[in-house]
């Protein structure tokens, strides 16, 4: 596989340093690394692959320079002035922010779901939010064989999805102290609130998740709804999903389904206790699928427990494997 230069945008953030990481474990074939930043965080120290590089402040001259791919994770409002100038310049934009997802033009890519997705891109491609993400993993491959009818989304999402911010006023909260960030206390509490709340009384992150969905399975007529909160864990998103089909199923077969589907683990014992927790699988990429049983309250439903890592396959390994079919397809 040919070596590519790559640059990281907003390199010393949660997400930028696990874009590091992941690149190194996944080996990806980088000739030259670009860091951008904050003029906050420029001039600090990140280390690469033994390696040592000084952070860059982001600029409008930053991608004078043969780049070909960036992965952004600097915020909406850095993606969308920066994301078109590295586009015009010729560099392929990989963004983990919500600027560019539901922009038409824009593909809107889980890499399990709809690979293919990645060569329509004008230049930017978008991650989709991460409990988006973990959701479309297993939703794929039933809607497919399947055909959803309805699915309704309850999330119960870390605080590290609001960055150091959230986890910050978790830790303080344990300890007794004020919190500074969310509008009420993380520590010993659930709050149903996730981002800003919309005219028709859901957050904005809940119709992330909706419009998402219709986006990456090319359905607008699918019937969704969603409750998105907050909960007292670190790291790991986890998500109870409410699924009604078209069609029957055997519910064996469906579990055979969804262990044999790309990116999934099945992870469904309950004689022995066994469910995927946001705890044990923190620092995993796969997303895990437990709890896998029918909903007898309409003709053909189930219910399923769907876990991963909101920072890895959620913002981080998403963007990475886009980066990988960017090079699978020659696109770069």
């Amino acid at each position: 596989m040919k070596k590519v230069n790559v640059a990281i945008v907003g390199a010393t953030g949660m997400v930028g340093r696990t874009f590091l990481k992941v690149l190194e474990e996944r080996n990806f074939p980088i000739d030259n690394l670009y860091l951008f930043s904050s003029a906050r965080s420029a001039g600090s120290k990140v280390e690469f692959k033994g390696k040592e590089y000084t952070v860059e402040e982001l600029n409008e001259n930053s991608f004078d320079r043969d780049i070909q791919i960036a992965l952004f994770s600097a915020g909406g409002s850095i993606s969308e002035k920066y994301a078109p100038i590295a586009a015009s310049k010729g560099v392929v934009v990989v963004d983990n922010s919500s600027a560019w997802r539901m922009d038409e033009n824009v593909p809107l890519v889980v890499p399990e779901v709809n690979p293919d997705a990645v060569k329509e891109h004008k230049g930017i491609i978008a991650n989709p939010n991460c409990s988006t993400i973990q959701a479309m993993v297993p939703l794929k491959p039933l809607n497919d064989k399947y055909n959803i009818k309805r699915i309704v989304y309850s999330t119960y999402q870390a605080v590290s999805g609001s960055g150091v911010k959230g986890t910050k006023d978790l830790e303080d909260g344990i300890k007794g102290l004020e919190n500074k960030f969310y509008p009420h206390p993380i520590a010993y509490n659930c709050l149903p609130h996730i981002d800003v709340f919309m005219d028709n009384g859901y957050t904005k992150e809940e119709m992330k998740m909706i419009n998402e969905t219709m986006k990456i399975l090319n359905d607008y007529d699918l019937k969704i709804t969603a409750t998105t909160v907050r909960v007292p864990v670190v790291n790991g998103h986890s998500e109870s999903i409410n699924v009604e089909f078209e069609k029957d199923f055997d519910i064996e077969e469906l579990k055979a389904l969804l262990a044999n589907s790309q990116g999934l683990e099945l992870v469904d014992d309950i004689e022995n206790n066994v469910y995927p927790t946001a705890f044990e699988l923190s620092g995993r990429d796969e997303v895990f699928v437990g709890r896998v049983r029918r909903d007898f309250s309409v003709d053909s439903g189930i219910n399923m427990w769907v876990v991963a890592d909101n920072i890895r396959k959620g913002a981080a390994t998403n963007a990475v494997q886009i980066a990988e079919l960017l090079l699978k397809y020659d696109l770069v």
